[in-house]
């Protein structure tokens, strides 16, 4: 008689680590750099059923800054309930504040740890995962790679930049609330092109990109806390968009 898996051992499937990653080599490419993106950092078979379950059983909601009005955010079920004008006016907002340089962003989300505290979708593969992106041997892999034993948590969310969405330039300063290492897994298309944009870039105190990351299948990003950063905009001629799970590690 077959099994049913266990949660953990799904968990641990979804996010089953490369186990040919030179940890060695990327804490120094980390240390001496502040950022790196680690490459086929999941088995292929976990990176591919993980992108398959954000692509196919996320629930989008809409996060949105447009300036001072902002930041905003609403569950799937409340930004399909807006009438169309009201969707209108949110997105003519962000373009007007991101017109005037001010800060602003829009993308599609799901709050994985609100979801996860709220008891959303009760073992949901989104709550898994979240389980064991904070536990071993993913936690563990972070700490190796930066050089921080004394993380002890993370938060997530799961975000899709289709089309217009964009982040602008930030730094992620809220050191006050223990944000060390800001990560992004990405699970983007096989073949995404350069022209499509949501690059994250790294921007030196001139607006220089110094840095960048390509939206990769199965890619890693961890960077320290603050860095000025941003996530370029994702063409109307872009096919697709991209998905990934992004947050923060922390050290309380």
């Amino acid at each position: 008689m077959s099994q049913t898996p266990s949660s953990a051992d799904q968990a641990l499937h979804l996010l089953a680590l490369n186990p040919a990653l030179d940890r060695a080599a990327l804490r120094d490419r980390f240390t001496r750099d502040g950022r790196i993106q680690i490459r086929d950092v999941l088995k292929l078979d976990s990176a591919r059923e993980l992108r398959s379950i954000l692509a196919n059983q996320t629930p989008w909601g809409m996060a949105w800054s447009a300036g001072a009005d902002g930041p905003k955010a609403l569950t799937a079920k409340e930004f399909a309930a807006l009438a169309p004008a009201e969707r209108q006016r949110i997105g003519t907002s962000v373009q007007t504040a991101a017109q005037r340089g001010d800060y602003a962003f829009a993308y599609a989300r799901y709050p994985m740890l609100d979801a996860y505290l709220g008891g959303w979708m009760p073992d949901s593969p989104h709550d898994i995962v979240f389980e064991h992106i904070n536990d071993a041997p993913f936690l563990d892999l972070v700490r190796q790679v930066t050089s921080i034993p004394d993380l002890v948590k993370a938060d997530a969310q799961a975000t899709f930049y289709a089309p217009t969405h964009f982040l602008s330039r930030h730094n992620d300063s809220h050191v006050g609330e223990g944000w060390r290492v800001a990560y992004v897994l990405s699970l983007a298309p096989d073949d995404w092109k350069p022209d499509w944009g949501g690059y994250l870039n790294f921007l030196d105190a001139d607006g220089d990109i110094v840095a960048g990351y390509r939206p990769r299948f199965n890619a890693l990003s961890l960077f320290r806390v603050p860095q000025d950063h941003h996530v370029s905009y994702v063409p109307p001629f872009a096919p697709v968009g991209r998905c990934s799970i992004t947050g923060w590690f922390r050290d309380s």
